[in-house]
């Protein structure tokens, strides 16, 4: 089996086949699945023939001056350190003065993480505990990054990925998280950060692996990994997924999906490199509403002096399913993708990126808001009495995206200044199209403990009404790192976005109800880095990122109501300072960061006394952040982080329920852990623990829910046994100590998601 360690054009890593081997025949006919990372690996370079191919370079065009016919066989554990892959950065992450995270294959095979909101667990201060909002609920990945939403800046290979989905790793090569103002970097985005997934790329390594696995709640899921070298400077990668899931400890919620993503690389290699790729992805998943409040800790009647009874009321049983056999969501993605590079030298590279993606969304869930009104108790003594009106969330969406990126990178000298300078031209095309339904009958009441989903009496079809928003972009950056002397460094950036965003509302009627706005933003950051020593560095940095009306959902407003989507309303602005210490120790096999950070923002809007709408207050969050990843010893993995998150609300109401200061969605502390050792008779063990400190939901008219989400602590591990140099057995076990905890709480405080029971997962990984 072979297999390479660096991670230029991503090779076919080993698979991680996740099942047992007696339904291996019917997994494979069921998924041919995704790729899994390479199993532990050490480096064993062969002797290079007269066919061993030129020197690898890194995506960013810079010369990899390891041989291409390297060979990974595996019988080691693999780091979980890993080279940033974003275009457009300008220094290494140890003198980048901005944090920084980093969460690689090997990390995201290990901990048998099939999403992104699973591999985001990795990252302290970045979170999925919002549900959504009163009787609706979040569509997709719903990301909060140091209390700021960040679900609007989610970047595939540095192309904004809007659709409110679900996301897949079996594609994945790595994640990078950008915390702290990031406009400079990606554009108009959320106050605290962004998420760039990096997908895989073919080598010219023969290197196939495959991944088969099982596990409780019929969880049963299946990837391939298949890399094939066609001729002496081209390849073909293809990654496939096939899956079919419950959720523990859950009744009927379903994660069905399939994917395919093959990519065809020319002059891999060579100073001139072109990759052309596609993929496709379809999920059929019944969507989880949630689990009624009642019963929990904090849990009060609605209507206080009349029912309370309900504050004694037993807590509703977490596997209950409050939906519908109706229920559904179903998502097709596609996208095409061309990538151009060109070397001129070792110093000067140019690429270019065209991609056209296109995700469809058509959803339906049934979920309730338990108010007063729709909480109905006929007789206070029998709970099985006691039912809830259901309210039906629909949702048909269509969002495409046509980008095309041009970036130039140098490293040249000034007098006694060297630089390495990353510019660029992007042109950005976004709509998103949400078409509404006319809809006849209801569904009967529900049971509060015991519900029923096999009923009828609702139906519905597309009405013709729909709303349409488009935004057009066009960006222009330079982000430049200087070296002063070989101890100081300075980085400094500048993006200008000319945008244009249109909104039209069209009545069943045909009539239009449209709003536009535009304007030009413009971010930046500045920072400074001392390095004591080549291998640490001491920096400060500021940053400024900026988010205008219907930034974030091409949605405009009224002109006469007060809210951030209306287009008279100026664009958020975003201010960002950080200080801390980055350090390799080991010869650079563990990086140790440090930061304090503070952000301060607002996106409170009133209006004024002539009816001028303008934003006040002021919101922030400040803190600390530690983190730890690499290697402590070559048989010793691991990766830590720990944050703290100090939010406060200035100047305006209050935003969480319990009417304090904080922001909702922001817990105090959170805390990860993950650590892997390989013993000399091939079995690895390990494990970890993730903390989430009590967390306040968003505040609104609700009156006797839960304020806020107690703290909790789960702990995971994992044993491997490597049978040969070609495959070893994984068993996963999560949340061992079985702890009783609420994932997520939507913002009324009506339901809330229970975390996973302990739960075990057994995964066959190959390689051939």
């Amino acid at each position: 089996m072979r297999h390479i360690r660096s991670r230029k054009h991503p090779v076919g890593r080993s698979i991680s086949l996740m099942a047992m081997i007696a339904v291996a025949a019917p997994v494979a006919a069921f998924a041919q699945s995704a790729p899994p990372a390479p199993l532990e690996e050490t480096v064993q370079t062969q002797s290079q023939d007269e066919d061993v191919g030129p020197q690898e370079r890194r995506r960013d065009g810079r010369r990899d001056h390891r041989a291409e016919r390297d060979r990974v066989e595996i019988t080691g554990s693999a780091p979980y350190q890993a080279n940033s892959e974003d275009r457009k950065a300008t220094a290494s992450i140890v003198d980048t003065p901005q944090t920084v995270q980093i969460i690689n294959e090997e990390l995201i095979r290990d901990q048998g993480a099939t999403t992104l909101a699973e591999a985001l667990r990795n990252s302290p201060g970045v979170g999925t505990f919002f549900l959504g909002e009163n009787g609706t609920t979040s569509t997709g990945d719903a990301i909060f990054i140091r209390g700021s939403d960040a679900s609007g800046s989610i970047f595939i290979d540095g192309i904004r990925d809007v659709a409110s989905i679900s996301r897949d790793t079996f594609n994945i090569q790595q994640i990078e998280v950008l915390k702290g103002a990031a406009g400079s970097d990606v554009g108009r985005g959320a106050a605290t950060g962004a998420v760039n997934l990096i997908t895989k790329r073919p080598t010219l390594l023969d290197a196939q692996s495959a991944t088969l696995g099982i596990g409780e709640g019929d969880y049963l899921r299946g990837t391939a990994d298949l890399n094939w070298r066609i001729g002496k400077t081209s390849g073909l990668r293809l990654n496939v997924l096939g899956q079919s899931a419950g959720v523990v400890g859950r009744d009927v919620i379903e994660n069905k999906r399939w994917g395919i993503a093959p990519t065809y690389g020319i002059g891999i290699g060579q100073d001139t490199r072109l990759f052309v790729s596609y993929m496709h992805i379809d999920q059929d998943n019944i969507p989880d509403g949630g689990v009624y409040t009642i019963g929990m800790p904090g849990y009060t009647t609605p209507n206080p002096g009349v029912r309370d009874f309900l504050n004694s009321a037993p807590r509703a049983n977490p596997e209950n399913f409050y939906g519908t056999k109706d229920d559904r969501d179903l998502v097709e993605t596609d996208t095409v993708g061309v990538i151009f590079e060109h070397d001129f030298s070792d110093d000067v590279s140019i690429s270019n990126v065209s991609r056209w993606a296109e995700t469809d969304q058509v959803y339906q869930l049934s979920s309730f808001t338990a108010s007063a009104a729709q909480l109905l108790t006929p007789n206070p003594n029998d709970p099985n009495t006691w039912t809830l009106i259901r309210n039906i969330n629909n949702k048909n969406v269509t969002n495409i995206t046509l980008t095309n990126q041009t970036n130039l990178r140098a490293n040249f000298a000034t007098s006694f200044l060297t630089h390495s300078v990353s510019t660029g031209l992007e042109f950005i095309q976004e709509e998103q199209k949400n078409r509404a339904y006319t809809v006849t009958g209801a569904y009967p009441a529900m049971s509060v403990y015991h519900p029923n989903a096999n009923v009828g009496g609702f139906s519905r079809v597309l009405s013709g009404a729909f709303t349409r928003g488009r935004t057009d972009t066009v960006g222009l950056y330079l982000n430049d790192t200087v070296q002063i002397t070989p101890q100081f460094l300075a980085t400094a950036g500048v993006r200008l976005d000319h945008y244009k965003t249109d909104f039209d509302s069209i009545a069943v009627t045909g009539v239009n109800t449209p709003f536009s706005v535009k304007d030009d933003l413009v971010s930046g950051k500045f920072g400074l880095a001392y390095k004591p020593t080549s291998d640490g560095s001491i920096y400060a940095s500021y940053a400024v990122t900026k988010l205008p009306p219907g930034g974030a959902n091409f949605t405009l407003t009224a002109t006469t109501t007060a809210g951030v989507n209306n287009p008279n309303v100026d664009p958020q602005e975003a201010k960002t300072t950080e200080a801390g210490v980055k350090w390799n120790f080991f010869g650079s096999k563990l990086l140790v960061t440090g930061a304090v950070y503070r952000t301060q923002y607002s996106d409170t809007v009133v209006l004024d006394t002539d009816g001028t709408p303008y934003r006040t207050g002021e919101k922030s969050a400040s803190g600390i952040e530690f983190g730890a990843v690499g290697q402590i010893t070559p048989a010793w993995n691991i990766t830590a982080g720990f944050t703290t998150t100090d939010s406060k609300v200035k100047g305006v109401a209050a935003v969480t329920a319990d009417g304090s200061t904080d922001l909702n969605y922001t817990p105090s502390a959170t805390a990860s852990l993950w650590t892997t050792y390989v013993l000399a008779n091939g079995i690895t063990f390990g494990g970890g623990a993730n903390y989430v400190g009590e967390m306040k939901r968003g505040t609104d008219g609700a009156v006797g829910t839960p304020k806020y989400v107690e703290a909790h602590t789960t702990i995971d591990g994992i044993v491997k046994y490597q049978i040969n140099r070609e495959m070893n057995v994984q068993l996963n076990v999560y949340n061992l100590l079985d702890e009783d905890y609420a994932a997520s709480i939507n913002k009324s405080g009506y339901r809330y998601t229970p975390g996973i029971p302990r739960s075990v997962r057994l995964t066959l990984n190959v390689g051939f």
